[in-house]
């Protein structure tokens, strides 16, 4: 009953941002240069025939009442229809929505399998060339951009050794291994910086609890190096590091609109890019509106979890 109450709490707690969320991304829409009425107008189209479109779609209403119209539909599970093609935006989601969720998982897979114990190691041997080369890998993942890795892991492995394909888009109804053979290289590209951030953040937080009194009680009872790291400090500095996982989801929603237009993913980022082009409103909105909820529900549930990582935390 006390979990069921916090989710509820703190689900409570995210509709104002999100609501804050979408009234930014609306206002910055109708403020930004370019009109997408001109556009899916034409380029001959008479200003009779714009004020018309624009009536048609609701444009020419102040943007308070706008909002508030768009709002109360989104409230009814309505997202509205593409000005573009005409589509109901939750069908096109829906039709982007397995690659976003195949690349989004895979990289949050291979980054926390390396990240974790890369860091973990480096602690371990402080100092060491292990621990050397993972400050410089970790340096370069901030340092380096995304768009940048994506195309070295490109002419290295696409261009030059011939391995993975440039782009395109294989589901898994396809066959595991051609699934899997198409996103090798977003998915190497989106974890290029999120291993790195999850490896420094783990070296760090093992490294502030090694010292600690319980940890030198534990040697002292004479009990072996892997046992003392793994059951007695890695899960004391879990916290930390389930806590960058979940933020590290903004970067990687980030990542995956440059990462999908690059490789020419059709997921949710190709769509957001496809949208911004053409000034379509509702499409923008609605991913915006999806990627924040994704992302309130992983922090949500990583809060969650931090009971389960160390007792001293209680969910009330």
């Amino acid at each position: 009953m006390r979990v069921l109450l916090l989710i509820g709490r703190r689900v409570a707690a995210t509709v104002p941002v999100l609501v804050a969320v979408a009234l930014i991304a609306f206002v910055l829409l109708r403020i930004s240069s370019g009109d997408p009425v001109a556009q899916l107008a034409g380029d001959n189209a008479s200003p009779e025939v714009i004020a018309a479109i624009r009536a048609r779609l609701g444009l020419d209403q102040p943007l308070i009442v706008q909002f508030l119209q768009w709002g109360w539909h989104v409230v009814q599970g309505d997202l509205g229809t593409s000005i573009v093609s005409g589509t109901p935006v939750l069908r096109l989601i829906g039709q982007h929505t397995a690659p976003t969720i195949a690349v989004s998982l895979l990289t949050m897979l291979v980054s926390v399998v390396i990240g974790v114990p890369l860091g973990v190691y480096a602690a371990w041997r402080r100092g060491g060339i292990v621990d050397q080369l993972t400050s410089v890998m970790t340096t370069a993942g901030f340092a380096v951009p995304t768009f940048a890795v994506g195309y070295v892991w490109i002419y290295v492995l696409s261009m030059q050794a011939g391995l993975f394909p440039v782009q395109g888009y294989a589901p898994l109804s396809a066959g595991l291994g051609r699934f899997l053979w198409h996103l090798t290289l977003p998915v190497l590209t989106l974890s290029f910086v999120y291993v790195a951030l999850i490896a420094r953040v783990s070296r760090t937080s093992l490294l502030e609890v090694m010292s600690d009194d319980y940890v030198r009680t534990a040697r002292a009872k004479g009990l072996p190096e892997r046992v003392v790291i793994f059951r007695h400090a890695l899960r004391n500095a879990a916290v930390p590091i389930v806590s960058i996982i979940g933020i590290g989801v903004a970067l990687l929603i980030g990542g995956v609109v440059i990462t999908e237009s690059i490789f020419n993913l059709p997921g949710l980022g190709r769509l957001t890019v496809d949208s911004v082009m053409a000034r379509d409103y509702p499409v923008i909105q609605a991913v915006i509106i999806v990627f924040g909820g994704v992302y309130v529900l992983i922090n949500l549930l990583i809060d969650l979890s931090y009971a389960a990582f160390d007792p001293r935390i209680s969910l009330s």
